[in-house]
């Protein structure tokens, strides 16, 4: 079997446990520089910057011109908030200042959350609406000029503006994205290039690649799947399980209020199978959540987005992955707090079983 791509993850709200005030540390620009070249010189492929405290563009922008080309930066970018043809030209510039690094994880949002941008589409629609979006934008990282009439945009000779910006990368900005409802795996069926999923028991994430890849077929493509987790690595189970305690005790009860009753009524089908694992609900301890061996959907009890965490000791830890792997895995997006130190953690204890 060929030896997976491993990225990191990287955001300005960092520390032990950054969603309480006291397990925040200070980050500025020189700690995100140190942070990258160390995912960097560690044989991490890049990191997720995902949308956080700070835009990606610029954050995006500092990490590549402070690290090689080994390090790819991972743009977590919403559709529809700006032009498809101002992205485009970012876009470009991006790879043509940085030697071809960008991707682009494609996050479709909430209704919720959109709005805050005066984008006011409904669930299915924000699909349909990033179905045009990312077919503009490949079409025009891939350095064609055009006229395109849809149902969300019409453009006259989109591209004509910059078409000296020549495409680093062929045949266009490489597309990751990750969606569970049936119009976001039929999205990432047609459009995209790496499917992203969240930590589920292998069984269920078996049943969802099944349909991904059936849909994929269907469209004459095929995809490569990756896995967004979380780790909690230690010399020993117990005391991974015990850190994952310390995790559940740090946290303030406005913090759980604040995280489950803001996303209730989230209407994202991948946060709602992570919010059936534990039904909002704090246990008195960590390991009453675990759903399968090692695999625990507590860290969505205190933080937004990937929920999913693997607990346990360093062979357990790569146990878990290979499960993955043999599901067809071959991408992984890992996290651990804080996330300097885990960086060496995991690059010591994880990576080489995955290579």
């Amino acid at each position: 079997m060929a030896s997976s791509e491993v990225l990191w993850y990287i955001i300005p709200r960092e520390g032990a446990y950054p969603w309480e005030p006291e397990g925040r540390r200070p980050v500025d620009l020189g700690y995100l520089r140190r942070l990258a070249g160390t995912v960097e010189s560690l044989g991490f492929s890049g990191a997720l910057l995902a949308t956080d405290l700070y835009d990606v563009w610029p954050l995006g922008s500092a990490l590549a011109a402070s690290t090689s080309t080994a390090f790819k930066p991972l743009l977590a970018v919403h559709p529809g908030l700006i032009s498809p043809t101002l992205l485009a030209k970012m876009a470009l510039s991006f790879d043509t200042l940085f030697g071809g690094r960008l991707r682009f994880n494609v996050v479709n949002g909430s209704t919720k959350s959109l709005q805050e941008y005066g984008l006011h589409v409904e669930h299915d629609e924000r699909y349909e609406l990033s179905a045009e979006y990312w077919s503009i934008v490949k079409r025009l990282t891939a350095g064609e000029i055009f006229d395109h009439q849809g149902r969300f945009y019409d453009l006259k000779d989109a591209g004509a503006s910059f078409r000296e910006l020549r495409p680093v990368q062929e045949p266009h900005v490489p597309l990751w994205f990750g969606g569970s409802s049936a119009p976001g795996i039929e999205m990432a069926a047609e459009h995209v290039d790496v499917y992203l999923t969240w930590g589920e028991p292998p069984h269920l994430l078996k049943e969802k690649l099944d349909r991904v890849r059936e849909r994929a077929a269907a469209h004459g493509r095929t995809l490569r799947i990756g896995l967004r987790l979380h780790l909690i690595v230690r010399d020993t189970e117990e005391a991974a399980w015990a850190a994952a305690d310390r995790l559940l005790d740090v946290t303030r009860q406005a913090t759980y209020a604040r995280q489950l009753g803001e996303r209730a009524g989230e209407d994202g089908v991948g946060w709602q199978r992570q919010f059936r694992e534990h039904g909002g609900k704090a246990p008195a301890r960590a390991r009453e959540l675990e759903t399968h061996p090692n695999l625990w959907p507590g860290m969505s009890l205190f933080r937004p987005g990937p929920g999913t965490a693997v607990v346990g000791s360093a062979a357990q830890v790569v146990e878990r992955l290979k499960e993955y792997e043999a599901l067809g895995v071959d991408t992984f997006i890992l996290s651990g707090n804080p996330l300097l130190e885990e960086a060496y953690r995991v690059a010591e204890t994880v990576l080489p079983a995955l290579r």
